[in-house]
């Protein structure tokens, strides 16, 4: 896939409307992780460098298209300012009179944020009127927001259609590194795809078997499958009416030539709490009064065999319950594998999603993936084989 960068822009001079993603913790008017600002330093830097005008777009929370004063993005000025070093000027609107007077004044080398996109309706119902309207705000769009590529709003894919458009560095680091893992991936291509339920990962796992060469399955999703083989997981979380689907996915691997690789040893106990009592049993020889939390050392030995020959990995999920010690373990012991092999340059390894970030941060593992996406939805979509809006706006005509 092809999509314009800021390299394809010519920026001098030029008003560059910059969608974001801020959506950072606040607790008593402060930011507490200003982690997501912070990683759009080069996408300004590079603009201003250019002789751009950078003109920030975002939303906050969920104010379903009203104005809510605690969901302002002035709430944000001082950490936008502290991590870009740069003074920052706010408008409170992001259409009409107001917005385009800002504009006009905004100085050579400061930036300027318009207020939050949501606060108005047409923003989520990917208005034409209000894309219009912001479109005129600028010449050139860049998007550097794709944890909303996948949400076609008017601030994200409405814009784009209506002026010169490209991604910006750190959407441009995001799909470099998707399209290495699932476009033209190096093989053998791996996925480890953890979590509770099947039901919610359905569409990603259908997607997967076509393309990977291995899939291993973990958490409470992999109880589904075992229970699908017909092997007891006692009182393990189990999605029952699922039972059919999994039985339908472990026939379709098997057509497509990928290898699903499920627990062959588990650690299980009787109750749901760190330090509890536990043991490592089979697979099949889970006690009826007992409940399936993690892989076993077995398993961990298995997975460990796959990636070694692996060239490229996609993570989504844990392997157990890693919030609880001892249930970590298969979680912490692949993850460290995963890093080691990327550390020494013999593994491509991409993650992200949900409880993934935390899973492998807690490993000690996340700094030494190739790539850590924090997107949520986009990345499970784009995982998932679907077309993200925001994404195909991008595309040179």
């Amino acid at each position: 896939m092809r999509w314009n960068t800021l390299d394809d822009m010519e920026l001098d001079g030029k008003r560059v409307l910059v969608r974001v993603d801020i959506n950072v913790p606040i607790e008593d008017g402060t930011v507490t992780d200003d982690t997501r600002i912070r990683r759009l330093t080069p996408t300004l830097q590079d603009i201003l460098k250019a002789g751009g005008k950078p003109i920030l777009l975002a939303h906050f929370g969920r104010p379903k298209g009203k104005h809510v004063p605690e969901m302002s993005l002035l709430h944000l000025i001082p950490a936008l300012e502290q991590a870009f070093d740069l003074p920052v000027a706010f408008c409170a609107d992001c259409r009409g009179p107001a917005a385009r007077a800002a504009v006009a004044a905004l100085d050579a080398g400061a930036l300027l944020i318009l207020e939050n996109t949501r606060f108005h309706p047409g923003e989520e119902e990917n208005c034409p009127g209000l894309a219009a309207e912001l479109a005129e705000l600028g010449d050139v769009f860049c998007n550097d927001a794709f944890s909303a590529a996948h949400r076609a709003h008017a601030s994200t894919e409405g814009v784009a259609q209506l002026m010169p458009s490209c991604a910006g560095r750190l959407m441009q680091a995001e799909l470099e590194a998707l399209e290495a893992a699932l476009g033209e991936p190096e093989r053998p291509l791996v996925a480890v795809v953890g979590g509770a339920k099947v039901s919610t990962k359905l569409a990603l796992l259908e997607n997967l078997i076509e393309k990977v060469d291995h899939l291993i399955i973990g958490g409470g999703m992999a109880n589904t499958f075992l229970a699908a083989q017909g092997i007891d997981v006692g009182k393990s979380l189990c999605e029952t009416e699922m039972l059919d689907t999994a039985r339908r996915i472990l026939a379709k691997a098997t057509e497509t030539g990928c290898h699903i690789l499920l627990p062959s040893d588990v650690v299980v106990a009787r109750e749901f709490k760190a330090g509890a009592a536990h043991e490592t049993v089979a697979a099949d020889a889970c006690p009826a009064d007992a409940m399936i939390l993690d892989a076993g050392p077995a398993t961990v030995a298995e997975i460990t065999k796959v990636l070694e020959e692996a060239k490229t990995l996609i993570w989504n999920g844990p392997m157990g319950a890693f919030e609880i010690d001892p249930f970590d373990a298969a979680t912490n012991a692949a993850a460290q594998k995963a890093a080691a092999l990327t550390r020494a340059g013999a593994l491509i390894s991409v993650a992200g999603g949900g409880d993934t970030v935390a899973a492998l941060n807690q490993a000690g593992a996340g700094a030494d993936f190739t790539y850590i996406s924090t997107a949520g939805g986009a990345f499970l979509e784009w995982m998932e084989g679907k077309e993200l809006p925001g994404v195909a706006a991008l595309q040179p005509a």
